[in-house]
């Protein structure tokens, strides 16, 4: 059979960078799973002080820790949950630690009422390490537009007038297996269309001829 040259260099290539994908997938379900381990190791280690940071460290997500909020610079409000397991307004503070630094973000509380105002203007905060809430939408983070994520405490001790935030689940979601699995799936059903596009390109095989 003879292959045409651009057709199947540019489906060797989509199979080979689907199959290198899938690959990749496999690796990041180890990164994943030891992340998983690191997290359930972080719920049983003591509280610490919350270092520094611009960025959150994936490493200390879940881990008890105390901060010092100088100042409330301001408050945002997402949807959140209550320890109680009612639905409300979230309350998150962007707290100051010092005339220079990245400060950090501490949730508050929830509360029934989304135009409620927190009675708290800074203070020790005790609590777990999360994320904060992404901001911007879609378009600005698919784009990198959108700054990333600082450490965020869920206080333990809510400010006045609110009730605790659910305490966070420390779990790190793993799908990669199900897309290496998925893009092993690709590869192989576009090399078997192709071969199959080929076979019927080529045409019906000829009879054999009759012996004389």
């Amino acid at each position: 059979m003879r292959f045409p040259l651009i057709p199947t260099i540019l489906v060797a290539a989509a199979v080979a960078t689907m199959v290198a994908l899938g690959i990749w997938q496999l690796r990041r379900a180890d990164e994943k799973a030891a992340l998983q381990k690191r997290y359930e190791r972080n719920l049983t280690l003591p509280a610490m002080a919350l270092p520094p940071a611009a960025v959150v460290d994936e490493s200390l997500l879940y881990r008890r820790a105390t901060a010092f909020c100088l100042e409330v610079a301001d408050w945002r409000t997402t949807g959140g949950k209550a320890a109680s397991g009612r639905g409300g307004t979230r309350f998150i503070a962007n707290c100051r630690t010092g005339a220079e630094g990245p400060g950090f973000a501490a949730d508050m509380g929830v509360s029934a009422d989304p135009k409620a105002k927190p009675a708290w203007n800074g203070g020790e905060v005790s609590g777990r390490i999360v994320p904060e809430p992404r901001s911007g939408g879609l378009i600005e983070r698919l784009t990198g537009n959108s700054p990333p994520p600082r450490p965020m405490i869920v206080a333990e001790r809510p400010a006045p007038g609110l009730q605790a935030s659910a305490a966070p689940v420390a779990e790190a979601p793993n799908n990669s297996l199900a897309y290496a699995f998925q893009w092993f799936f690709f590869a192989a059903a576009a090399a078997a269309i192709y071969l199959l596009a080929l076979r019927k390109r080529r045409g019906p095989t000829p009879p054999p001829s009759p012996s004389p």
